[in-house]
């Protein structure tokens, strides 16, 4: 006769701290290693449709993923080219920028050493020891960091990209066969809703980097602000990432529109022209035309954005959302997990079953 053992609750509840903190873990170490795989896999997914097209109108295989991998890269390269142009025209300006930027940093040394009580060399000697601490720690070290983890990206990735366009049935049939007859078509469900939500995600994001741009390009052409073309895409791109990014877009506009203009009318036009693209985004953009496609909800969002960042830097906050979303899938057709599936949406029932708590608060604060 079998007898079954329950485990407390608070064996479970270690035993899955310990488990996502070794998960977490693993994926802080092989970051390098994950990073590319993971953006081979979501690029994959969006190109799918297409190279099952060429091979419809009778390509192989081998060169209808090729032709899908050379677009991609042609559209990456050009993409990079034309940035590289505008910003080559930002760095023929530098000496002038550079001239601007000190005049303004001595007027505003002046400024605090007259109405903060502080010696003009003080302010000066701090901002040296800051200046060289950053190029210490941050500008060598980290950059120099981040610079080969993204060129290791860059060259890893249409590699993994062809092989896992490849490899496709392989790796489905793989997944197909971890698991039992039973769960067949739940693994479909998941595999199938997982393909259509990254297409859609994407997609959208697409949508979304195009509208950002022109409005950040018109917006800042109306305000006579130099380099607005650059500052205009360079907004978009720093808004695919989520929260974080459209705060330092409108930090660099507000400072470039400071050094090049005489005014200090510009920066803060600059300001309130971001804060209304914005507001258009949130609440208009986003809601109809991202957001929709991934069903997770904005407390969640945040939260998993600010753990991608910890974990894989920018590379974990762009990522963040569309993982997440994935997780959200997968928790919708397992039964222990659904909770957390309906943890994750963004759907808010009107009423909670728990509402007696908030009744019952309500008589007790009425009776006293």
């Amino acid at each position: 006769m079998e007898t079954t053992t329950k485990i407390p609750i608070y064996t479970r509840t270690a035993s899955i701290f310990i488990c996502v903190i070794a998960f977490v873990f693993i994926l802080q170490v092989s970051r390098e290693i994950m990073i590319p795989i993971v953006y081979a896999t979501i690029i994959a997914i969006l190109l799918n449709p297409f190279v099952t097209f060429l091979i419809r109108k009778k390509i192989r295989k081998e060169v209808a993923i090729s032709i899908a991998v050379f677009l991609t890269i042609s559209v990456v390269l050009a993409i990079a080219v034309m940035l590289y142009t505008r910003i080559e025209m930002f760095t023929e300006s530098y000496p002038q920028l550079k001239e601007k930027f000190n005049a303004t940093s001595k007027e505003l040394i002046r400024w605090a050493s007259r109405n903060l009580n502080v010696h003009q060399w003080q302010i000066k000697a701090w901002m040296t020891d800051s200046q060289a601490s950053a190029i210490n720690e941050f500008a060598v070290m980290k950059s120099l960091t981040e610079v080969g983890r993204l060129f290791v990206v860059i060259m890893l990735l249409p590699v993994y990209l062809f092989m896992i366009l490849y490899y496709k049935p392989l790796l489905l049939e793989f997944t197909y066969r971890l698991f039992r007859a039973k769960h067949h078509d739940a693994v479909v469900e998941v595999l199938t809703n997982t393909k259509q939500i990254i297409q859609s995600y994407l997609v959208g994001l697409f949508f979304e980097f195009i509208i950002m741009a022109i409005l950040h390009t018109g917006g800042l052409l109306m305000l006579g602000i130099e380099y607005a073309i650059v500052l205009g895409v360079l907004g978009a791109v720093l808004n695919i990432i989520p929260y974080i990014g459209g705060v330092t877009a409108t930090a660099l506009a507000m400072v470039i529109a400071f050094v090049t203009k005489d005014s200090l009318t510009y920066p803060i036009l600059v300001l309130i022209l971001y804060i209304l693209i914005q507001f258009v985004d949130n609440n208009f953009i986003i809601p109809r035309i991202v957001a929709s496609r991934v069903h997770i909800n904005a407390l969640v969002s945040v939260i998993v954005v600010i753990i991608g960042g910890a974990i894989w830097g920018i590379s974990g906050m762009f990522l963040s959302i569309p993982l997440t979303a994935i997780v959200k899938v997968i928790c919708d057709h397992i039964e222990p997990l659904k909770p957390w599936g309906f943890l994750l949406g963004n759907v808010v029932p009107t009423a909670s079953k728990f509402s007696f708590i908030r009744r019952r608060t309500m008589v007790v604060s009425a009776s006293s």
